[in-house]
């Protein structure tokens, strides 16, 4: 069985609820346990951001309320803080792949009183090279769901990558040490 780690972070009242959660589910004939951390659910959001869950989870979920631009701009500065965190720069770096996180603007059914453009949070979702897309948490079970097992499938693409990296790091060890012990040898005259 593989673990599968979330975190969920964003600002108190974003639409983020548990504090962890823990389900088993198969995806692609594999059974996994996910587990997902709500760090901020409790108080004290701004201590909570990034402490445990950066090095904790495998994937990130950065909520914010569509009708809150506070809680849009703490989002912008939680993708920076990630990507810090694992050790690139806050726009990402080309030659790595993109740390799985989805960027996700909430309460889509509050739309009359909307203070953060769609197109706003698709743009700083390209800027951080990562997915986006705005929901219901409250009306739209399916579209949760959907996003929630889109990123799993990140994860675990990524996990799958950064082992194969170190597979081939280590095998390239290997090869350079084996050339060294058996490489080219003077010719005696």
């Amino acid at each position: 069985m593989n673990d599968i780690k979330l975190a969920l972070l964003g600002s108190e009242g974003a639409g983020k609820s548990d504090s962890l959660y823990r389900k088993r589910l198969s995806i692609e004939g594999r059974l996994l346990h996910l587990e997902v951390f709500d760090p901020c659910s409790q108080s004290g959001e701004s201590r909570c951001i990034l402490e445990e869950p950066v090095e904790w989870a495998y994937g990130f979920i950065v909520v914010y309320n569509i009708s809150d631009r506070t809680s849009f701009l703490n989002a912008q500065n939680i993708l920076c803080q990630i990507k810090e965190a694992r050790g690139e720069s806050c726009k990402g770096e080309m030659d790595k792949m993109d740390i799985p996180i989805c960027l996700v603007g909430n309460k889509q059914d509050l739309c009359h009183a909307r203070q953060v453009f769609e197109e706003e949070g698709r743009a700083l979702a390209q800027e951080h090279r990562c997915h986006f897309q705005e929901v219901s948490a409250a009306e739209d079970y399916l579209e949760i769901s959907n996003l929630f097992t889109k990123l799993i499938r990140h994860v675990m693409d990524h996990l799958k990558y950064q082992a194969d990296r170190r597979r081939y790091s280590g095998s390239k060890s290997m090869a350079k040490l084996i050339n060294n012990v058996f490489g080219k040898r003077r010719k005696s005259v």
